[in-house]
């Protein structure tokens, strides 16, 4: 059952238009149903859910499918009305739903994994299912005979995938921080490159074909832009979540980048803006502002009779700093730092009011976030986590434009 929340829209945050309440575990994956009013929901409880909102404003559960085991990741292809559920027991399940939404056949099952599947994606142009799981590989499989193409493996679990239709290239985040790029073919693979870069685990990948960038959020509650169009290694980091970023949409239309956490945070990035990477961190033997020397530097202790001092780092020029040539704090949105970070003193000076201008909003979800998916064209999103609840909020206050237009409605 649902409740439909009636909110006064305000022109600062996402507006809140309904709760649906239900399962008896933690919710999986929610995905908005396009040009209907329906969520399909992906359960813990090892159920397959077809919401629909009914006259009352309420959703209720048209279709209710129990699986043999947790169901752990989701995809939904409208056209063909085809759903692909990913489990807890590595089994990959087709479903075809009905014309409307009120009946589901079940297709076939596919063996893609020894262990839990952590994303499904479907390609219908190739007709591929191809899935990342906890066996630590991702494999691809055909939808029309049901069988293994390829495999590939990994070091770590692998916990998220994107795939760029045009060129078959796959991008995999995995548990150890590293993206790998692989280029996938009928029978085998190859790897292209692998992104370094987080210092967590990789939560979720967003791909943007259009513009060609790439979007990864992780366990280090950072996110990080990687511009593989640009073919130099751009990189741009966003800082401005607490916890750990589960789930991210790169909204083209409006150049903005929507983000969430598992604390519940929702940020609004603006990436119509000329941002500056964030710098290498340099490294010395002693304070590059005052010159004293760091601990490890017992050489430098000795000749000149002093304490060694713990290193730190200026997050503007990367300079290797001690505590006191480091003592104040500032944000630097313009660099992603949205919250006040460590910076030397000569950069503090350096930085003028305007560049502590916010270039992002962040707003509260008000229930843990493990998993968020919009319709871009409807400005809607729904977002769900470990407190068995599912939210769809309207998110044209926040993105300021029509998003199905184009045009600003002020």
């Amino acid at each position: 059952m649902a409740a439909e929340i009636h909110a006064r829209p305000q022109s600062s945050r996402p507006v809140l238009l309904s709760k649906i309440e239900g399962h008896q575990d933690a919710v999986t994956a929610a995905l908005l149903i396009p040009k209907e009013d329906g969520v399909i929901t992906a359960s813990e409880d090892r159920t397959i859910r077809v919401w629909l909102k009914r006259d009352s404003g309420q959703y209720w559960p048209s279709i209710y499918h129990t699986m043999a085991s947790p169901c752990s990741a989701m995809a939904y292809h409208h056209d063909s009305r085809r759903i692909f559920v990913g489990q807890d027991n590595g089994a990959v399940m087709e479903f075809h739903v009905s014309e409307d939404f009120n009946k589901m056949n079940f297709i076939k099952t596919y063996p893609a994994h020894q262990n839990r599947v952590s994303a499904i994606i479907f390609s219908l142009a190739t007709e591929w299912v191809i899935s990342t799981g906890h066996d630590k590989c991702v494999s691809w499989m055909c939808t029309r005979s049901g069988n293994m193409l390829g495999r590939h493996f990994f070091t770590s679990w692998a916990s998220c995938l994107q795939y760029d239709f045009d060129t078959q290239y796959a991008f995999v985040g995995d548990y150890s921080g590293q993206i790998t790029l692989l280029k996938l073919e009928q029978n085998t693979c190859s790897v292209i490159t692998t992104l370094k870069g987080h210092e967590g685990s990789i939560a979720c990948l967003w791909w943007d074909p259009i513009q060609r960038l790439l979007f990864s959020g992780a366990s280090d509650n950072s996110i990080i832009m990687w511009d593989i169009g640009g073919r130099k290694g751009r990189t741009l980091l966003l800082q401005g979540h607490h916890d750990k970023v589960q789930s991210l949409c790169y909204l083209q239309l409006t150049r903005q980048l929507v983000s969430c956490s598992s604390d519940g945070g929702i940020a609004v990035w603006n990436m119509d803006v000329s941002r500056e990477e964030a710098p290498q961190w340099l490294e010395s033997d002693s304070c590059q502002k005052c010159e004293q020397p760091f601990f490890w530097n017992i050489k430098q202790m000795w000749d000149t009779k002093t304490l060694g001092l713990r290193q730190h780092h200026c997050r503007k020029c990367g300079q290797a700093v001690c505590g006191k040539c480091s003592s104040k704090r500032s944000s630097y949105p313009v660099m992603g730092f949205e919250f006040q970070v460590r910076v030397c003193d000569s950069c503090y000076d350096s930085i003028k009011d305007e560049d502590r201008t916010s270039l992002a909003t962040f707003h509260e979800g008000k229930h843990n976030i493990s998993h968020m998916s919009m319709d871009v064209a409807r400005g809607l999103m729904v977002t769900c986590g470990t407190d068995r609840i599912v939210k769809i909020w309207d998110m044209t206050p926040v993105v300021g434009c029509s998003l199905a237009t184009g045009f600003s409605p002020h």
